[in-house]
């Protein structure tokens, strides 16, 4: 790929952060993070208390981006087939066909994804994971590229079923969304004050500034971005250390450790490097890795966190120069 057709591509990408801008305030990482995954194929678990921006978040995105999108809302009896399709009977041939759901898209935005049973929680696992749909034994591909951005309340709260390990490793992220600081609130207000409505994003000025060729030109971009042995090595340092971890029972797997690569890769190139640096690593680290983890009871009830565990390990594994 030329560097001219490179930097156009970054330029879209970049893009895409002003336009969100447009309609949240502040949450600079959660956006950062949901192009991170735009670039790695990967999908994203947006977690906040209610009334942080998390679905207005990823709307704002779907519309920067030139792509179909779909919403799900997720309620306690939602079913598989509500979101992967099912077999319906044509009286008329008297055959039955498929007719796909709301996973048939390339944004699919899962809202309130821990306020449904596991059963339909798992309908989004062969999607997430092999990006095709199989229903009554036949494989269904899936259009590419595809992503699911899924928002969940913290789980301390009531009618939430926690989201089991498996369906979190398939997230590339987890971003937590945290109350605004004071001038964030203000400029929140200010915009309600002077007629905003989350509800209608054109009327915000929000445009799409990239497609599917802008976002296919970027992985390539990506693709080629090098890293060098010692960077891998300091990646791997950073997952097996967290297998050792006493406050862990759980570390990050080797999937994680590919995960935080990829990531960190995107990020190089976003920044405008064709090459990864430890920092970029230290960047990616939180959002990759913190729910790739599980902590110990007896640490969770002396308030260790996955984030305070996982800093740790950073300040302790030694840098490559």
């Amino acid at each position: 790929m030329s560097a001219s057709a490179a930097d156009s591509a970054r330029s879209a990408l970049e893009g895409l952060r002003t336009e969100i801008a447009k309609a949240v305030v502040g949450q600079d990482a959660a956006v950062t993070g949901l192009v991170v995954a735009l670039l790695c194929r990967g999908h994203v678990l947006l977690e906040g208390v209610p009334g942080v921006a998390k679905t207005l978040l990823v709307r704002a995105l779907a519309a920067s981006l030139e792509l179909d999108t779909k919403r799900v809302q997720f309620t306690p009896d939602l079913m598989p087939s509500d979101v992967t399709g099912s077999l319906v009977y044509d009286a008329r041939t008297a055959e039955f066909s498929f007719q796909p759901g709301p996973v048939f898209t390339n944004l699919l935005l899962a809202d309130e994804i821990n306020r449904t049973p596991p059963k339909t929680q798992a309908s989004l696992l062969e999607a997430m994971e092999e990006r095709q749909v199989s229903v009554d034994g036949t494989p269904r591909s899936l259009p590419e590229p595809f992503l699911v951005a899924a928002t969940q309340n913290p789980v301390e709260y009531e009618g939430t079923y926690p989201l089991p390990e498996a369906q979190l490793d398939r997230f590339l992220l987890k971003l937590n969304m945290p109350l605004p600081g004071r001038e964030d609130e203000i400029g929140v207000l200010t915009r309600h004050a002077s007629g905003f409505d989350p509800r209608d994003l054109a009327a915000a000025g929000v445009r799409a500034v990239a497609g599917p060729e802008e976002l296919a030109a970027a992985r390539t971009a990506v693709s080629g971005t090098s890293v060098s042995p010692e960077i891998t090595g300091y990646v791997v340092d950073i997952c097996r250390a967290t297998r050792e971890s006493p406050s862990l029972a759980l570390g990050v797997s080797p999937r994680g450790a590919t995960a935080l690569l990829a990531t960190a890769r995107a990020w190089a190139w976003l920044t405008g490097r064709d090459y990864v640096i430890p920092d970029d690593v230290k960047a990616l680290a939180l959002p990759t890795l913190r729910h790739r983890v599980q902590l110990r009871p007896e640490a969770e009830m002396e308030g260790v966190t996955a984030d305070s565990v996982i800093t740790s390990v950073l300040a302790h594994v030694p840098v490559p120069r």
